[in-house]
């Protein structure tokens, strides 16, 4: 385990440098960061320097406690500054924790008036966590054949392109794509009127599909369709797989059946609650069109922006987003949710199974991409929505023993395992945040968000002492 801990040294150094970063672009906020960086670097020093002698090459079991440790590893050294910032430590582990798994749900209050390092370090970690989960996603998980993820496989270029052969090559090509993803949206964002500052922190947000703002108004603070447009668009990119991306630029391969099922999905969806906000209100279609395209696709992306308070469009509306808050993005990408690739294969196992049902000598293969599946992807798929519903269960009702109620109990659960941000209801609602809530619930929800954006296995794996002996 000694690659473990030497791995973990790494990026305790990485984020120590980070915080000096931040503390020079930023000197009003220069000693919350330098005390935290210190710490930080004598931490990362220790293990690095007593694991280095020991490393070797990591095995597959091994995988899975990287992969697990890392994220909490994050988790706790992005709360640093927050906590000798102002947060209690529960408070900063939280934020912290939402920001590294990109789930953007907050606690913090006075956004508008907050230090812009403080701003900057909260987008820094859904920045970094969106592309840390990109990696693993690419080099890790479809090797750990967690909830059917050899699927991913498929969606990459890797026997396809010589020069995308190696993990570590792909893992290069995908950071470059959306690094430059990121930088055309701050342009964009600045050509229609955000500051630079304001510009920065929400591509680095946006792009991965975290959603962290500079305002507690969220992205609400500006009234700009051309705003609101853009960004509905580049959380839509950021929700695609970034080997689609790969794809498409090194072979002009632009078919997909996730992407072509997230856009149809969206598209139905939108066009069927903007019908109906025109109906039961006297907005206009297009502004319609507008603020329900952008919210619908910050919460199937998991980004959760929001320009409006959607609980009071009626009980439809809240309904759809209820059911919309599980879905998810795609697969290799930075969104969490289920991710459509999963919805696809579980609709059509459901459909073989109809079909032997109805003719039992009959063969109904269940196909992804023109090609059959193995027993064991679609075991994959299926263990991973039993953990999935079943985490949730448990979540939202260990959350109710807090007296939160069922609305915010069960939403809470949800958008923390999904990873999206905002719940539904008065109290973590669009219109709300988590502050209100004790001790007890927001360490649930972290460990909720935690499990989500690690597809749950791989965190429920380590929780085996099988593992442990066999490691």
């Amino acid at each position: 385990m000694s690659f473990v801990i030497f791995t973990n040294g790494l990026l305790l150094l990485g984020m120590g440098a980070l915080m000096g970063l931040t503390a020079a672009l930023f000197p009003d906020s220069s000693g919350v960061f330098i005390e935290s960086a210190i710490l930080t670097f004598f931490i990362g020093a220790c293990l690095t320097l007593v694991s280095s002698s020991g490393r070797h090459r990591l095995r597959r079991l091994h995988s899975f406690a990287l992969t697990g440790s890392v994220w909490i590893t994050a988790a706790a050294a992005g709360a640093l500054p927050l906590w000798v910032w102002d947060l209690s430590f529960t408070d900063a582990f939280f934020e912290s924790m939402s920001g590294i798994t990109t789930t953007g749900s907050t606690v913090m209050t006075g956004l508008d008036s907050t230090e812009h390092g403080i701003l900057l370090w909260r987008a820094i970690l859904q920045w970094f966590g969106g592309v840390g989960f990109i990696v693993a996603g690419i080099a890790l998980l479809p090797i750990m054949r967690i909830g059917g993820m050899q699927l991913f496989r498929t969606e990459s270029s890797e026997r396809g392109d010589k020069e995308f052969a190696s993990a570590a090559r792909f893992a290069s090509a995908t950071i470059w794509v959306y690094a430059a993803l990121t930088a055309l949206c701050a342009f964009c964002y600045i050509s229609g009127g955000m500051t630079g500052f304001e510009a920065i922190v929400h591509a680095f947000t946006t792009l991965s599909t975290g959603g962290y703002s500079t305002s507690d108004s969220s992205f609400g603070l500006f009234e700009s369709a051309y705003l609101q447009w853009t960004a509905t668009g580049f959380m839509l990119a950021g929700a695609l797989p970034f080997a689609w991306y790969l794809r498409v630029l090194n072979r002009g391969v632009i078919r997909s059946e996730q992407v072509q099922g997230l856009v149809v999905m969206l598209a139905v969806v939108i066009l069927g609650l903007t019908l109906w906000r025109v109906a039961t209100s006297e907005t206009p279609f297009f502004e319609a069109l507008r603020l329900v395209a952008f919210n619908v696709v910050s919460v199937v992306t998991t980004t959760g922006y929001a320009t409006a308070d959607y609980t009071t469009w009626g009980p439809f509306a809240v309904t759809a987003f209820f059911f919309l808050t599980a879905v998810g993005g795609c697969t290799g990408s930075t969104a969490g949710g289920a991710k459509m690739m999963r919805w696809i294969v579980l609709v059509r196992s459901i459909r073989s199974q109809m079909g032997r049902l109805h003719s039992p000598s009959g063969i109904f293969p269940t196909r992804y991409e023109q090609k059959a599946l193995k027993q064991d992807v679609l075991d994959g798929v299926m263990t991973f929505f039993t953990f999935y519903l079943v985490t949730i269960m448990v979540l939202g009702a260990a959350l109710s023993l807090f007296d939160l109620g069922v609305s915010t109990s069960i939403s809470g659960a949800i958008t923390a395992v999904a990873n999206v941000g905002p719940g539904v209801g008065p109290v973590i609602g669009p219109a709300g945040n988590f502050s209100t809530l004790p001790d007890g619930a927001k360490w649930l929800l972290s460990f909720g968000m935690y499990v989500g954006r690690l597809e749950m296995l791989t965190v429920y794996v380590l929780l085996f002492p099988a593992f442990w002996r066999a490691a």
